[in-house]
């Protein structure tokens, strides 16, 4: 079986300045692409993990949220060659109750099932409570919290999955 690590996207892998909708607005911190090569390199998938509720709430399309995906993987490609393995979204409102927002599990569930993932050998690396409680009721073997916008504490939790 695989193992992988979720990552959430927005404050962990780019900075989040609202309902980013268009492309060219979008860039990732610039010390991702070389932690996330480390982590490809030791053999994990990696799998971003989403709530995207500017979906529901008309400020973004699933075209320019896609668009914005194929950014990220350009730039992973341009600087270190490698590319995310699966985006998993929800794209609900939070007053919906739907079964895949975080901190409910179904996201990683659904890519663990999708690419046969033993959760407990995968890691959940975010930067709020919703994401930690996913990766803890989905069974990962150890939840990382990132300070937001830290390059240190980013690069301390892809060590502390390294040396696990």
């Amino acid at each position: 079986m695989a193992k992988a690590v979720f990552l959430d996207r927005d404050h962990t892998l780019n900075p989040d300045s609202g309902y980013i909708s268009d492309p060219n607005k979008f860039d990732l911190y610039p010390w991702v692409p070389e932690e996330l090569k480390k982590l490809k390199l030791k053999g994990f998938l990696l799998i971003v993990v989403s709530n995207q509720s500017g979906i529901a709430r008309g400020l973004i399309t699933w075209e320019q949220l896609n668009l914005i995906h194929r950014k990220m993987d350009e730039i992973l490609d341009q600087k270190v060659n490698i590319k995310i393995d699966s985006y998993q979204v929800c794209p609900h409102h939070p007053d919906e109750g739907c079964d895949c927002r975080k901190p409910k599990p179904k996201l990683l569930i659904a890519a663990a099932q999708a690419f046969q993932i033993d959760l407990s050998e995968s890691f959940m690396v975010g930067d709020r409570d919703s994401d930690m409680n996913a990766g803890k009721k989905a069974g990962v073997k150890q939840a990382l919290l990132v300070t937001p916008d830290d390059e240190l504490s980013f690069r301390s939790a892809v060590q502390q999955i390294l040396n696990s």
